[in-house]
This record gives structure tokens, sequence and C-alpha cells, in this order.
């Protein structure tokens, strides 16, 4: 095949996987220690990924396999240790083409420029020019359509990236590395929006890319796809190297167990006390759907229970939240909150209807950051602070204290603009508005999130006293700390619920059931 013009040479032959292979690693990284502050994100980590290896790196959230991909990638330099690839000390951090020449990383969130075409999105600030210094663009589109055929991509690549699906993006952004010489490509959780046809293809796409000499560093939170697709395995847990094994050889039991720390019946936790049966139910959910997202979710619940929607990025559990916090309509289905009907999508009805919430990322979702504690504490209740539409400024102030109190929210005053408070207190400002209209129904989307620990203990705290006041609470996270404290958890994968788990559960019941693992098979 010939070479591409202008760009790298074409695949290399099919690898050498023979038990005699000498190759040094394609990359190692040797005692890596990171710290921020007084937070280690690395301690002493290592991992050392073959060639032509499909390796996988596992974790749970907070073990340090992001703080490794940005220094296997060296967007930053570790403050102990040493990455080598192909056996030689890793570039400078400022050489940015000898690091795209080595390693790249496709990551969860596309990197791809909409508004460009494909062919553009692949040779972006390396536009072949004429004489004249324009842009030729014959010789771009078709260097570009060589390097797609080359790596086995169908995509016309005068087309614009914004109409490709999540599928295309990926190839696309993987043809894009290679196309810089890397032949070491970083994969961070590369199914979490694909379907199960789109994940087949993935897989089928990177055994043949291996074939030609391309080695994965392959990042999931789902254990089955590990075991289908990846040679090797690398457990991160808390900062740390746990092991490294042959997937083949390492049963899915003992992979949560490295994951977690926690062996089969080691530990116990407390159990809530259950609701009476005879309790009003204030969340009826029957067969709710919404596309491939969620599908034939049935949900009640109880005054005074707290119920937890468990799942992994792609599961489903925050879309299907946010619709029966009103955030979003779903297609299919009905809900009932407190024997009423809130009309889908909307967020007033679903409020009148008497459903607080938290939503997932208080920043973009749940804070006017320039407006006062007591402006934010206050959104959803107008019409507690005056009548005629008028807001009694006393009113308000007054409200807004009552809150800062009941949510201990550390604050001169209600008239500070909360941008003022650290991440722990908006938090609290954000729950101090979810409990503003005293609702009967409170949905919280992961809300522990990025405070902490003292924090995320109060708050938690304050769920079960709201619970025990005869509120009926939902929680969507896949923090095992948010969830301890349900009575039970629906636990959903790939758009349905595949288990349900009463408290007392053990954490690598839970971790598994998410990553949709059966322990007993």
């Amino acid at each position: 095949m010939e070479a591409f013009a202008g760009g790298p040479a074409s695949p290399p032959p099919a690898r050498d996987g023979g038990p005699g292979r000498t190759d040094p690693p394609v990359a190692a990284a040797e005692n890596i220690t990171k710290r921020y502050g007084e937070t280690t994100a690395l301690d002493g980590a290592r991992i050392t990924i073959g060639p032509g290896e499909a390796h996988a790196l596992v974790g749970r959230n907070g073990a340090g396999k992001s703080t490794l991909v940005s220094i296997l990638t060296g967007l930053q330099a570790p403050d102990e240790g040493e990455v080598r690839f192909a056996g030689s000390p890793a570039p400078r951090l400022s050489d940015r083409d000898a690091w795209r020449e080595r390693v790249a990383c496709v990551y969860q969130k596309s990197t791809i420029i909409p508004e460009l075409t494909v062919a553009e999105n692949l040779y972006l600030n390396r536009h072949d020019r004429n004489r004249l210094g324009l842009v030729g663009w014959k010789s771009l589109w078709r260097k570009a359509a060589d390097l797609l055929e080359a790596w086995s991509v169908d995509v016309d690549v005068r087309r614009p990236a914004g109409e490709l699906g999540v599928e295309q993006r990926q190839f696309v952004e993987i043809a894009r590395a290679l196309s810089f010489g890397a032949r070491f490509i970083i994969l961070d959780e590369p199914t979490a929006q694909l379907d199960g046809a789109a994940i087949s293809r993935l897989f089928d796409r990177m055994r043949a890319m291996r074939e030609q000499g391309v080695t994965f560093l392959f990042i999931s939170h789902h254990l089955q796809e590990i075991y289908e697709i990846c040679d090797t395995v690398t457990v991160f847990r808390d900062a740390r190297h746990i092991l490294t094994a042959p997937v083949a050889d390492l049963p899915q039991g003992e992979l949560v167990a490295a994951m977690t720390g926690e062996a089969a019946g080691l530990r116990e936790h407390a159990v809530r006390p259950a609701v009476p049966a005879d309790a009003p139910v204030v969340l009826d959910v029957r067969g709710l759907s919404d596309g491939d997202v969620y599908q034939d979710v049935d949900l009640r619940v109880r005054a005074g229970e707290i119920v937890g929607l468990a799942g992994l990025g792609g599961s489903g559990k925050n879309e299907l939240a946010e619709a029966i916090a009103g955030l979003r309509a779903p297609r299919d289905g009905t809900l009932e909150v407190a024997g009423n009907r809130p009309r889908p999508g909307s967020v007033p009805d679903s409020l009148a209807a008497g459903v607080g919430l938290v939503p997932r990322d208080r920043h973009h979702q749940g804070l006017v950051p320039l407006m006062s504690i007591a402006d934010n504490t206050t959104l959803t209740v107008p019409e507690r602070l005056g009548q005629a539409g008028f807001v009694s400024g006393r009113r308000k102030d007054a409200l807004a204290r009552e809150m800062i109190t009941n949510l201990a929210i550390k604050t001169p005053g209600p008239e500070l603009p909360v941008s003022g408070l650290s991440g722990g207190n908006q938090q609290k400002v954000v729950m101090a508005r979810a409990l503003a209209s005293d609702p009967r129904l409170l949905v919280l989307i992961t809300p522990t999130a990025g405070v902490d620990v003292r924090s995320k203990e109060f708050l938690l705290g304050k769920v079960e006293e709201i619970a025990d006041n005869g509120t009926g609470v939902v929680i969507a996270s896949d923090e095992l700390d948010d969830l301890r404290l349900c009575n039970r958890v629906l636990v959903m994968f790939h758009g349905r619920v595949v288990a349900e788990l009463a408290a007392g559960w053990h954490d690598h019941e839970m971790v598994a059931a998410m990553e949709g693992v059966d322990l007993d098979a």
C-alpha cells in the first residue's frame, strides 16, 4: 500500500505475537506519584503495556485512572516516577509533536469539531497548501480518504463531522491519532454511549488494528467488555496499583474484589429500617421508556422510603431520574407523584406535584452563581415570598436564613453570592432550594459529587432525616456511599433494570451488578 501523501506511512505488517517476543513495552509507567495539595491522586502506581496488547485499566471512581492517562499523554508531569515509550524516556512536555507520535487518547467526550468536515478534523492545522498559500482541498480530501481506507473506516471525508454518530466519531478520532504516527491508543470509556451492535463493531475494528500493529489501553467500567476484548488487566484502587494479571486467569469475582478491596462476605453495612407496607405511594412509575436511553422501567416509592438508582455511564439512571423530576420527557409510560400526573418534561408541573430536585451538575443546572444565597434558595417558591407577583425582601431573607440554619451553610449572611461559597456549601444551597417547597418526593442525582468528606456526611445525614419525616427519596448515583442509606437499590445496565438489591448489600455485589457481572455464573 502506498504511503499517505504528506502523512505517515501505511500500517506496519502484522505484529509478532510469539511467546519469545523480546520487544520493549510500548509504554511503561513506573513508581508514578502525583499530588494535588493534600490529595494524593497516584501513589507509586505503575503499569506496563506490551506490544499489540489490548490492556485494560479498571478501578472505581477516584482510583487514579484519569490522572494516569493525563501523565501517559503528556498533559502533566508526575511528581515522582518515570514514563517510557518503547524503552526510551518520554519526551519533554513542551514537545507536543513527539507525544502525538507516541500516544493518543480517544476520550468519552469527543474532541471532534462538529462544524468542520471529517477531512479538516483529520488534518487540522496540517492542511496541504499550494504555492499561493491556499488550502489544496483535493489533496486534503484524497489524503484523508486514503487514511480512512487504510484503517477500514467507512466515512465520507467531505461530510460535516457534526453529522456523524458517536461510533463514527470515535473511528475518526482513532484514525486521526494514527495519522500522527502513534501506534498506542488509549480508549477512555469508548462504549459508554454505544449500543450492543456498535460495541461489537468497535471490538472488531480493534482486533483488526491490533493485527496491524496498534496497541490499546482500554478503560471501561463494564467488566464483561474487559473479558471480551482484553488480554491483560491492571487494577488501581485508592491511587495505588493493586494487581496486573492475564484476563483469562482472573475470575470476575476476584477482579471485583481487587477493585473494591472487599471479598465476598467481608463487610456488613447498617440496614435502614423497612418502610411500612401501607405507607402512601409518592411515586408510581410504570413502563417508562425513552428510546435506547432506558426501557420499560417500573418503580414505586413510598413515603419515608429511600430508593437508589445505581449504574455507570450510559446505564440510563441519570436520565430516568431527570424524567421523574420533569427535566426530560419520556417517550412512553406513565408517571404519578402523590396521585398527580405532571405533564412529561415540565418542571413547573413537577414542582406543583411535590417534587424537589438536586440536579447532577450544580454549576450548570443547580445554581445562578452571581445571585445571592437568598435568591438561589427561594427560586422555586415565589408564592411564599409575597402576593400578586411581588416579592417581599423580608420574607425572602427570613426563609433563606431558615434554610441556612437547617443546612448549616457557612456564610456571613443570605445576601452573599453563591460563587463565594465552597463546593460543599454550594451543594447545600442546591439542597436547600430543593427542600424549600416541602416536597413529597426528593430526587437527588449524584448529590455528593465534588464535595468534601464532612459536607458529604452532612448531606447524606440530612437525606435520612428528610426521609424519616415522611418524604420519599430517589437517589441516582454510582457512588457506593450515596447508595448505602437506601432501603433498596435498582441497578441499571444499558438502559434496563437488571437487579434490585435490598439494604445490607456488600460492595462486591453492588459493583458486580453495576458492571453487568453475574457472580453466580
